[in-house]
């Protein structure tokens, strides 16, 4: 995995000023304002490099290329680079060789944009870093977790039921009826009857021409055996004559009866 790495570069800044720097006086820090500003014991270029999860910091010559030192930094803040307590434009950085030697030297820019470019390359760095190894822990994490079985064992069935497809008897459902709006109408409720309009009552015209007939009187010399041959017979003596039963048809003909008959318009249809 290793061999498969390459190498990044996070930042180029063509001016760096290296300093020597004495021995830390006390654990409050490291001050710019102890060292020979006005004098640096060498001037470069400075990039900052990653391979994996490592960063480097080269001092290079400016026509060259050639390395002057590397800084390998596995942590960020730590102990290869520090800031120091008295400016935000100069660091000290632990550089190695490739014996396992190191030492600690200064570094400082000019510019204050230069040191802030290269304080966030490194902060990004290593923000990437935690969240990959973060992630990877997760994933180990989930592959010795016992993993959940969802098929289906042998024999197991499941049921659906969609819709309307099929009713509780099993048999078809009944489509819906469209009405003319393309609205669906549902069916009338089983055991239902249509009500049938009232036939309206006659009209008055009808009412006012009905005449109706007078009683009849029977005689005076009925006998009481007639008498009661007529409580007897209740219905029959109720029951009005046929003619009356006739007259409300009657009514119709003898209002039509009554319009007089107007003569006949001269046209060119045919009568047939």
């Amino acid at each position: 995995a290793a061999e498969l790495e390459y190498e990044s570069v996070l930042c180029v800044k063509p001016d760096v000023n290296v300093y020597r720097i004495p021995p830390r006086a006390s654990n409050r820090g490291y001050r710019a304002s102890d060292w020979k500003l006005d004098h640096p014991d060498w001037t470069g270029r400075l990039r900052v490099t990653s391979k994996g999860k490592t960063a480097y910091v080269k001092l290079e010559d400016k026509v060259s290329g050639e390395l002057f030192a590397q800084a390998p930094i596995d942590q960020y803040p730590g102990i290869a680079v520090e800031t120091v307590t008295d400016s935000s434009r100069y660091f000290v950085i632990r550089i190695q060789d490739g014996t396992g030697r190191s030492a600690f030297i200064g570094i400082g820019f000019t510019d204050r944009g230069d040191a802030f470019d290269f304080n966030v390359s490194l902060q990004d760095h290593f923000k990437w870093v935690k969240q990959e190894t973060e992630i990877s822990k997760e994933s180990q994490e989930a592959d010795t977790r016992p993993k959940l079985d969802l098929g289906f064992k042998e024999g197991q069935t499941i049921k659906l039921n969609i819709g309307n497809m099929t009713t509780k008897k099993g048999g078809a459902a009944k489509p819906r009826v469209s009405g003319s709006g393309g609205l669906s109408l549902l069916p009338p409720p089983p055991g239902g009857k249509i009500s049938v309009p009232p036939i309206p009552p006659p009209s008055s015209t009808a009412i006012s021409n009905h005449v109706t007939p007078p009683p009849v009187l029977k005689p005076s010399n009925v006998s009481s055996a007639d008498i009661l041959l007529d409580l007897d017979a209740p219905a029959s003596a109720s029951k009005p004559p046929a003619s009356a039963a006739t007259d409300l048809w009657g009514d119709f003909s003898t209002a039509s009866s009554a319009v007089p008959n107007q003569a006949p318009q001269q046209s060119n249809w045919v009568q047939f």
